[in-house]
C-alpha cells in the first residue's frame, strides 16, 4: 500500500509555496482599487489632536467673550419672553430659543471643526495619496462570518494592537501624571481666586496638557506608520507561482507566445524564398551565412538585400539559387557584413558599395550583360 503526499501543505502559506516574492506593480494597483494601502490611522489622529488644542489656544480667546454674550442673551431673552406672554411659553418660542442656542453653538465650534476636518484629510492625503476607491465602499458580508472574526481576535495584528494600546495609555497617562505634578500648588489654590482667574487656569492647564499629549501621540503615530509599512509590504508579498501567473496574463503564456513568433518566422520566410528568384547574385560565406543581392536601376537607387540566412537557413538560400540559376559567390567579409548591418528589404549602405558593386559587375560579366 502506497501513501501520496502534497508536500505544498507543508508549506508555510499552502498552495503555491512561500510568500518571498515582493509584490508586483500590478498587485500593488489592484489592492489599490481594493482600498488596500499602508496607512496608519494613528497619524491623522495625532495631527487632528495637536491642530485642535493649537486652534482652541488661539479662539479660545474669542470664544469666552462670545460666550458670555450668549449667556447674557439667552437669559435675558427668555425672561422677557415669558413676561411678554403672560408667564409661559410655547412651543413655538421655545424652538427660537433652542435654534438660536444651536446655530451659535455651530458658530462657535465651526473653526474647530473645519480644523479637524481639514487636517485629517490632508494627513491621509500625505500617506496614500488621492484616489477613491468604490470597492472599499461596498458591504463586505464575509466580515460577519464568526469564524473569520474568531480567526482576528487571536491573530498576531491583534496582539500588535493590543501592545499599541498599553504604550498610549502608558506614555499619555504619564504625560499627564508629569504636568499635574508641576500644576499642583497652582491647582490647590484656585479656590482662593476669582472665577475668570480660576477659568484661565483651568483653560492654560487643558490646552497646554492636550497639546504635550497629542506631541507624544506623534511618536506612536510614527511608530505606528512605520509598522504599518512594513506589514502591508510582507502582507503584499507573492509566491513565485502568483508572479508567473501574472506574468502569463500580462505578456502571455511564453508556450503561446514562442508559437506565434514560430508562424511569424516561417511565414517572412516563405515571403523571403518567394522574393529569392528576382536576386542576382547570393554572396556566401560559404556554409554559415547567405545574403542574396537584387539591383534593379530602374526601381533601386542601390542594391537592396532580398533575403538572408544563417546556417541551415543559408543552405536554404543557396539552394534555391542554384534551382533558380543565380550566381553564388563567396565572399567571407562582406557575407559577414551584409548579414549583421543589413536587414531584408534595406538597401546596401554607402560604404559597402564597392564590394557589392564589384561582385555585381563580376556576375553580369559572366551572364554576359555587360
Amino acid at each position: 500500500m502506497s501513501l501520496r503526499y502534497n508536500l505544498q501543505f507543508f508549506a508555510d502559506d499552502g498552495q503555491g509555496g512561500e510568500k518571498t516574492e515582493p509584490a508586483t506593480q500590478k498587485k500593488l494597483d489592484d489592492a489599490r482599487k481594493k482600498g488596500q494601502v499602508a496607512k496608519s490611522k494613528e497619524v491623522a489622529v495625532a495631527f487632528t489632536m495637536l491642530a485642535l488644542f493649537i486652534t482652541l489656544k488661539v479662539w479660545i480667546g474669542i470664544m469666552g467673550p462670545l460666550m458670555m454674550g450668549l449667556f447674557k442673551d439667552f437669559y435675558g431673552y427668555i425672561p422677557g419672553m415669558i413676561s411678554g406672554i403672560g408667564g409661559d411659553m410655547n412651543h413655538s418660542d421655545m424652538r427660537v430659543v433652542f435654534v438660536r442656542l444651536i446655530l451659535f453653538s455651530l458658530l462657535l465650534m465651526a473653526p474647530m471643526l473645519l480644523v479637524g476636518f481639514v487636517v485629517s484629510f490632508i494627513s491621509d492625503i500625505i500617506q496614500v495619496g488621492w484616489k477613491v476607491a468604490n470597492e472599499a465602499m461596498k458591504p463586505k458580508f464575509n466580515k460577519l462570518n464568526p469564524i473569520s472574526g474568531f480567526k482576528r481576535i487571536f491573530s498576531i495584528n491583534s496582539v500588535v494592537e493590543l501592545i499599541k494600546s498599553l504604550a498610549k495609555i502608558f506614555l499619555i497617562s504619564y504625560v499627564i501624571y508629569s504636568y499635574l505634578k508641576t500644576r499642583t500648588v497652582i491647582l490647590l489654590h484656585v479656590y482662593d481666586l476669582t472665577l475668570m482667574q480660576t477659568l484661565n487656569i483651568l483653560k492654560d492647564t487643558v490646552i497646554n496638557l492636550g497639546i504635550r499629549i497629542s506631541l507624544v501621540y506623534m511618536i506612536i503615530a510614527l511608530a505606528d506608520f512605520i509598522y504599518q509599512k512594513l506589514k502591508f509590504k510582507k502582507d503584499m508579498r507573492m509566491t513565485k507561482q502568483e508572479v508567473k501567473e501574472e506574468y502569463k496574463q500580462q505578456e502571455g503564456d511564453p508556450q503561446v507566445k514562442g508559437k506565434i513568433k514560430q508562424k511569424m518566422q516561417q511565414a517572412s520566410m516563405r515571403r523571403m524564398m518567394a522574393e529569392l528568384p528576382k536576386a542576382d547574385v547570393v554572396i556566401t560565406n560559404p556554409t554559415h551565412y547567405a545574403v542574396a543581392i537584387r539591383y534593379d536601376g530602374e526601381v533601386d537607387d542601390a542594391p537592396r538585400v532580398i533575403a538572408k540566412g544563417e546556417d541551415y537557413l543559408a543552405a536554404r538560400i543557396k539552394e534555391k539559387a542554384k534551382e533558380y540559376d543565380i550566381e553564388i559567390v563567396e565572399n567571407k567579409p562582406l557575407a559577414r557584413q551584409l548579414y549583421a548591418n543589413v536587414e531584408i528589404g534595406e538597401t546596401v549602405p554607402t560604404e559597402l558599395y564597392q564590394a557589392v558593386a564589384e561582385v555585381l559587375a563580376f556576375v553580369y560579366h559572366l551572364k554576359g550583360k555587360v
